[in-house]
């Protein structure tokens, strides 16, 4: 059951959380896309900026040279590339918007100091270099390796699991200092899984294109669908239920013995207004029950209903909007989401080792 995610791949660099890379004339170079021009274009106005933000996308690659040169660039607005060697953070470096930024990354000698075990015991090998963005257009230029080869990272170094979630800016992870503390990540360093982040800030309105990429995207294991919080203001609760079941329907149909999760809204300034007519709190309310009675009518054994309080614990782990989680936010967010998505994932990766032994078995049949 592993995943067949699609891979975007260019002069040995694997491009990951990525479905389009789009040539750019200006600054020519590869804009980072998490979304298809056509998925991206058939949104909201709102979401087809969002849309085109590059937040966890990554570059990754591998290469025996010591020192390597990383060119990239931000469109738009500024923002970080965060470097990793596998799991262990590298470098932060701010990017300016329109102008060409060079990473002089070398491999820590430290690293070759250590027993490999310990390096090799998470969910990255320590030797593929990963350069996570932020919320910004991210475009790639070159990757220079002095003269050694630069190769895409072959699947035993990249973790086996694969969790796409899709929600508002608490997702896009909003609050967070930095995209990679947001809870999403979080979750998927605790499960040992990597993240397709397509978060969404403000316009997460649960569109039928939307619906139908996250259906027929082919690259997940599990998904994670925060649903609601964006469309309280904007939709009719019948509305919502049709946007919702639609989306939660089609991702069903297509992708089955895939966990699904949902949650209900997260506890914001709305959850405990005074005025319990207020109509946002109303909507809430209303969404929140359409939720809950959409898992317990739905018999998909792998669907998994979450309270939003149970994920969003600490009301004071929110920043002073009331509504998005700072970085301890975040944090408390991802131990608890992993603690319940957890049983699902492990029995999905007993299945996934299964097959793989039954396929080697099978292979070692063949060959006698």
């Amino acid at each position: 059951m592993e995943s067949s995610q699609p891979m975007c791949i260019h002069e040995g660099v694997l491009f990951h959380n990525v479905s389009e890379l789009e040539k750019r004339e200006r600054l020519p170079g590869l804009r980072l896309q998490r979304f298809p021009r056509t998925v991206r274009e058939s949104l909201n106005a709102k979401a087809r900026v969002k849309a085109a933000q590059s937040n966890g996308c990554e570059i990754r690659f591998v290469t025996e040279s010591r020192y390597v040169n990383v060119t990239v660039s931000a469109v738009e607005s500024g923002g970080f590339a965060h470097v990793f060697r596998g799991d262990l953070y590298h470098s932060s470096h701010p990017l300016t918007a329109g102008v060409l930024h060079t990473l002089h990354l070398e491999t820590p000698e430290r690293l070759a100091q250590v027993s490999q075990t310990v390096l090799h015991n998470r969910a990255y090998s320590p030797d593929v270099w990963r350069i996570h963005f932020d919320r910004v257009g991210a475009v790639f230029h070159e990757v220079d390796a002095f003269g050694c080869e630069v190769r895409p990272p072959e699947s035993g170094p990249l973790p086996k699991l694969t969790l796409l979630a899709y929600g508002s800016s608490i997702t896009q992870a909003a609050g967070a200092t930095n995209h990679y503390n947001g809870y999403i990540q979080q979750a998927a360093r605790r499960l040992e899984a990597d993240a397709l982040n397509l978060g969404l800030s403000g316009s997460c309105y649960c569109e039928r294109e939307i619906a139908d990429f996250i259906a027929g995207h082919g690259g997940w294991d599990a998904a994670f669908l925060e649903l609601g919080v964006n469309m309280r203001g904007v939709f009719t609760p019948e509305q919502y239920e049709q946007r919702a079941s639609y989306l939660l329907d089609r991702v069903i149909a297509e992708n089955p013995g895939k966990p699904v999760f949902i949650t209900t809204i997260y506890p914001n300034r709305a959850t405990f207004f005074t005025n319990p007519g207020d109509p946002l709190a109303e909507h809430e309310r209303r969404y929140n029950d359409i939720l809950r009675n959409y898992a317990a009518r739905t018999p998909y054994p792998d669907l998994h209903l979450i309270e939003g309080h149970e994920i969003m614990s600490d009301f004071t782990s929110l920043t002073t909007d009331l509504i998005h989680p700072s970085d301890y936010g975040h944090m408390l967010m991802g131990e608890q989401l992993a603690g319940h998505m957890r049983p699902a994932i492990e029995r999905l990766r007993t299945m996934q080792q299964q097959a793989a032994n039954q396929l080697e078995s099978d292979m070692s049949q063949i060959q006698l």
